[in-house]
């Protein structure tokens, strides 16, 4: 997560630049990364959260001592004023086991804006990755990423979303008090009957088709056959490892805690496609549920539209305000296209990509080698 916006442009760091020391990060780091995430409004992981991405993660065990978990900048009192983190992840494209590196909260106090380059610059050009995968871009950090020389996924709308409302009210009047405006309840009853109406002629939900879907509480077996099928059908496709091992350590924390949703469509007991949801919480969105992943056996769309109004069903049982899909199905033609209500434009594109050689980057230049995803990168982790 390139947090850009938060960093600043190098150039505009508010005071001079002052001295500092570069250095890897260490597990033991955590209380001084976590306090300049939070001063910088990120939402910080507990350290066993945190520790979770790697000493949970299958790549990062495969790769022994060698995989660096980020890096740092110290100033003279010891005090990290800068950090990146490094997770490995694992892809697969035509046969090939791909080692891939997304960068996590990439920040930096603002004398030392000019200095975190270097940490970027880490990630970006570390040796052994086969491909560095930047989902979560800002606004302010889209001429730095493009500078290394990352390109814009081919495939999607990464500067839109999709959004469906299950609670008016209680949505608005979530937004109305994030931004200070004063009797935000009572507005937020009057204004809830005008907004409903107009999504409702803008839009239209999802709605339950004879397509079954299930809800799983776990991943289980099925995922790994799923996975062999998946690959076996799609080896054009990049595509993250989700074998059963790899999501249980990619939702583990969020699992744990009743914030992902696994919805399925079954064939007896066979998996043949399955969705993703991941539940967030930040005062300006309210209560905010969003698609993470969508994938199926036989290439299409065709079991999207129901997993959605199963997941727009859960959310209104849940009481979550907002139903979300980033990046996917929204151009003309495509399977949202007139289904959502609200399609917003958000302030950057956020899914960029650098493949490290040119075999690679032949391959990823062409669309029908992506199936991106929120799976992706750090987006949902």
């Amino acid at each position: 997560m390139l947090h850009a916006a938060t960093l600043g442009p190098p150039g505009e760091t508010g005071a001079p630049p002052r001295h500092v020391r570069f250095r890897e990060a260490r597990f033991e780091d955590h209380a001084g990364i976590a306090a300049l995430e939070s001063r910088w409004g990120l939402v910080a992981k507990s350290a066993a959260d945190w520790r979770h991405l790697w000493l949970a993660n299958p790549v990062y065990a495969s790769l022994g001592s060698g995989w660096r978990i980020g890096w740092i900048l110290e100033d003279d009192d010891g005090q990290i004023v800068g950090a990146v983190s490094n997770i490995p992840l694992a892809y697969e494209l035509g046969g090939r086991r791909l080692l891939v590196a997304s960068g996590r909260n990439w920040v930096a106090d603002a004398p030392y804006r000019g200095a975190a380059l270097s940490l970027l610059d880490r990630v970006i050009d570390q040796p052994g990755v086969d491909l560095y995968l930047n989902t979560t871009n800002s606004a302010a950090s889209t001429d730095v990423v493009t500078s290394f020389g990352c390109l814009k996924v081919p495939v999607g709308r990464w500067d839109r979303s999709a959004l469906w409302t299950t609670h008016h009210q209680a949505w608005l009047a979530s937004g109305l008090a994030a931004r200070g405006v004063p009797l935000a309840e009572p507005l937020a009853r009057v204004l809830a009957v005008p907004v409903r109406l107009s999504e409702r002629l803008r839009g239209r939900r999802p709605s339950v088709t004879d397509v079954p879907v299930s809800a799983l509480d776990r991943f289980d077996d099925r995922f790994d056959d799923f996975w062999g099928e998946l690959t076996g059908a799609h080896p054009h496709q990049l595509l993250a490892v989700r074998t059963r091992e790899m999501l249980e350590w990619h939702h583990g924390p969020a699992l744990r805690d009743g914030k992902v949703w696994i919805a399925a469509v079954l064939d007896g007991r066979r998996l043949v496609a399955y969705a993703t949801f991941q539940r967030t919480e930040r005062p300006a969105w309210g209560r905010r549920v969003r698609l993470v992943d969508f994938q199926s056996l036989d290439g299409t769309t065709a079991a999207l539209l129901p997993l959605l109004a199963w997941g727009l069903e859960r959310c209104r049982a849940a009481r979550v305000h907002t139903l979300e899909v980033v990046g996917r199905w929204l151009d003309d033609g495509e399977p949202l296209a007139g289904v959502a209500p609200c399609v917003q434009t958000l302030p950057a594109w956020k899914f960029f990509y650098r493949a490290n050689d040119a075999a690679l980057a032949a391959a990823l230049a062409e669309p029908r080698a992506w199936s991106p995803s929120l799976f992706d990168g750090d987006a949902s982790l």
